[in-house]
């Protein structure tokens, strides 16, 4: 029988645990850093922007707001206004043990809340039985959007077009008056959310209410897209009777790791707690956590804690107490942006995860509507106005590599490429990501669905990955902005960045013509990849059916129970066919086009063998003009190779646990070169499946990737010297212990004029010092 990894079950939390005792208990556990919302007001409003650039997103490290209670209107923001206001609202309600919803009134699951929670008991919180209803993902009240827009910095809020008025904390230091406009009275400045470039109808609403019970929880995740993740509790019971029932205090416990350790806790998911964190669908155990081989950030979440969560850090969150509420969003900025094309989107691509952003059209959008203002910005001289510049280089090289991407191939160009005007709702039928531009459709395979025709869409990434519809071959291109509008406006772009700096020759080095970086790519693009499988693929006719394709899916199947006079039959069958080849890692013949051959020698492998053994995906194999196999890279890891003693087998770095795409993909979907569901466990224990081994390559990856961001942040002006944080400002009244910590958030002139808190930066110097 195939190899499988032992998985670790859902152990719920105590009622009786007492956090603040576990944090101090365990050494890779601590307390995120926060501070109060008032100590906002001691500083400009550009200096807690600062904070937050660089403890959330540049260094990946949460970061809590405390006492946002202080201002919330209590009239609105309770249990018995959102009863009054909304009790017959219907919505669903999460079953979170039988992995179902149902349809409550609100009005209903409000009133069942104590109910809910007195049925869990020290007793038998563990049973398996007990009901965890949590009421997640609702539409946020637009009473409450308003208010919170009001009263939070603009900065981090919900849809952040620019910088606005507001009247919260920090509201009297910030002077909207300063910052450049233009003639049409726009301001030139950053968006704090870019999905605000999009036009209203292709937005993704995300700005949610939470409202659970004791034993209800969120597993841990990352944030969709690599967005940054807001969350504020707004309401929870605090113990008092309520329509003469007793409740429990509300409070919310959240666990969380950095962004530079997302590699490490993948890892860690799939190889010893046996879960793929990209599924989103295991709450681990707290024991996991404490022996984890990373830093745990913990926080005991009340009303008024505003919690930012980093990019691409995990985090899950566990609910006490009668009640909790909470209202959450996200936000996507560059540096998100970059960190989901190149990161989140493959792995989303992979495990079939909705993609709801519309990244590479923010990215568009977004460039239109910078480029519109920036033609009014030149020669100004203001701090926003200099970010803005950078923000539109940095989307401008985002919108290189896209373009890059969907280019056909110079010496033989698509000319049947069918228009489809942009809607932004054209979806891959396999992976569910959304499609920006070019993509591929099969009319043949179209059904009626709801009373009108749905084609089979699919995306050039996962085309070239082997999935499509069962005709394989013969499918149609279609585009959504004509090409030469793309390049135009590249073009365009690229010229307007020249005009910012006209005596800076770097630039056009930097951001060259399109026919240039075409050039300098070095490997075929994946639209390139598209067009040659769309010839090497044969195309197989729904009605009638291919029987050497029949018999190529019977060989490429590994029952284990078949037996081996049968297997030898068939694959007798295929080594007569035509066009087939063996692969020289499983000895499976294959028909050609399921093979990847070398450029160097007559070896060819199967891109399943590829896949698992040596964690190369078809299209790093097809990309390459000339590709050599792992024999004569001199790594390859089958046993012939391996006696040879020049030859240094490759060890898989990572766990693969594999993933059934067909609970999620359209049904119309088949899976031609590489069976994901299967996993490299085999791999893994053939070298001996050392997990401390590969937990500590991720290490060692994630402190060379401190290392260059250390470096990176020097570069912009920021300073890691430990020195001038040796010595905390003191507190007025000489007790630094006991003084709030509002007092604690001091600007360092050495740290780049960001505020911080000494006390964590002492901490992490003392860290340093030590290793």
């Amino acid at each position: 029988m195939p190899a499988h990894r032992t998985r670790l079950a859902f152990e719920p939390l105590s009622p009786l645990l007492d956090i603040r005792e576990v944090v101090e208990s365990t050494p890779n556990f601590e307390f995120a850093m926060n501070i109060t919302c008032d100590s906002i007001d001691e500083f400009p409003l550009a200096d807690f922007e600062k904070l937050v650039l660089f403890q959330v997103v540049l260094s990946g490290k949460p970061l809590v707001i405390r006492g946002f209670d202080k201002h919330l209107d209590k009239q609105i923001f309770s249990e018995k206004w959102l009863r009054e206001k909304y009790a017959k609202k219907v919505e669903e309600v999460r079953d979170l043990v039988k992995k179902r919803t149902q349809n409550f009134s609100m009005g209903h699951y409000l009133e069942n809340l104590p109910l809910l929670t007195r049925q869990i008991t020290v007793h038998n919180y563990a049973d398996k039985v007990v009901q965890r209803l949590y009421l997640k993902d609702i539409d946020c009240p637009p009473e409450w959007h308003a208010y919170l827009e009001k009263l939070l910095p603009p900065s981090l809020f919900y849809l952040n077009e620019a910088p606005k008025a507001f009247e919260g904390p920090a509201s009297g230091k910030t002077n909207l008056a300063e910052i450049p406009r233009t003639p049409q009275g726009d301001l030139i400045a950053p968006a704090g959310d870019l999905m605000s470039s999009l036009p209203p109808n292709m937005r993704a609403e995300n700005l949610m209410c939470y409202i659970g019970h004791e034993g209800t929880y969120t597993p841990a995740h990352q944030e969709m897209c690599a967005s940054l993740g807001h969350n504020i509790m707004v309401d929870a019971s605090d113990g008092s009777p309520e329509y003469g029932k007793p409740t429990e205090p509300g409070s919310s416990i959240w666990l969380m790791t950095e962004t530079k350790d997302r590699r490490i806790v993948s890892e860690y998911w799939m190889s010893v707690l046996g879960h793929d964190i990209d599924i989103e669908d295991f709450f681990a155990p707290l024991h996991a956590w404490k022996i984890a081989p990373f830093k745990t950030w913990v926080v005991e979440q009340k009303p008024g804690d505003l919690i930012l969560v980093p990019p691409l850090a995990a985090h899950q969150v566990w609910n006490r107490g009668t009640r909790t509420m909470k209202v959450a969003w996200n936000r996507t900025i560059v540096d998100t942006l970059e960190l989901a094309l190149r990161e989140a989107l493959p792995h989303a691509r992979m495990v079939c995860r909705d993609e709801q952003y519309k990244n590479k059209a923010i990215v568009y959008f977004t460039l239109e509507r910078y480029s519109k203002l920036l033609r009014q910005a030149k020669n100004i001289d203001h701090p926003v106005v200099i970010q803005l510049w950078d923000d539109f280089k940095r989307l401008f090289s985002m919108y290189k590599n896209i373009l890059l991407s969907e280019s056909f191939s110079q010496k033989n160009p698509e000319k049947n490429v069918e228009y489809h005007e942009f809607q932004s709702n054209v979806t891959c039928s396999f992976c569910r990501c959304n499609i920006f531009n070019r993509f591929l459709t099969c009319s043949g395979c179209a059904y009626a669905l709801g009373g009108e025709e749905d084609p089979y869409d699919v995306c050039m990434d996962c085309y070239v990955m082997g999935r499509s519809c069962g005709c394989v071959s013969n499918l149609q291109w279609m585009e959504q902005f004509t090409w030469k509008h793309l390049t135009e406006r590249y073009e365009t772009w690229r010229r307007l960045i020249f005009s910012s700096d006209e005596n800076n020759k770097d630039l056009k080095v930097q951001f060259p013509t399109f026919l240039v970086a075409r050039g300098q790519a070095g490997k075929k693009s994946v639209a390139e990849i598209c067009q040659e499988q769309l010839v090497r693929r044969p195309w197989n006719d729904p009605k009638k059916p291919n029987p050497v394709a029949k018999i190529t899916k019977d060989a490429d199947s590994e029952d284990e129970n078949r037996s081996k006079k049968r297997r030898k039959l068939r694959q007798s069958l295929l080594a007569k066919s035509n066009d087939v080849g063996r692969c020289h890692v499983c000895l499976h013949f294959e028909v050609s086009w399921k093979l990847a051959p070398c450029s160097n020698c007559d070896q060819r492998y199967c891109y399943g063998s590829l896949f698992r053994a040596f964690e190369i995906s078809p299209q790093e194999a097809m990309e390459k003009h000339h590709w050599l196999c792992p024999k004569c890279r001199k790594e390859c890891s089958c046993a012939a190779c391996q006696r040879d003693p020049s030859m240094k087998p490759y060890e898989p770095n990572c766990t693969i646990l594999g993933h059934d795409t067909s609970k999620v993909a359209d049904p119309r979907s088949i899976e031609t070169l590489v069976d994901f569901r299967k996993s490299n466990l085999w791999w893994l224990k053939k070298f001996g499946d050392d997990v401390h081994g590969r937990i500590q390559k991720r290490q060692k990856e994630a402190e060379e990737a401190e290392l260059e961001r250390h470096k990176t942040l020097e570069d912009q002006g920021f300073s890691f010297e430990s020195s001038p944080f040796d010595q905390p400002v003191p507190n007025g009244d000489g007790n630094d212990e006991n003084e709030d910590d509002e007092n604690l958030l001091v600007l360092y002139e050495d740290y780049g004029g960001i505020p911080v808190d000494p006390s964590l930066v002492i901490q992490d110097s003392v860290e340093t010092v030590s290793t």
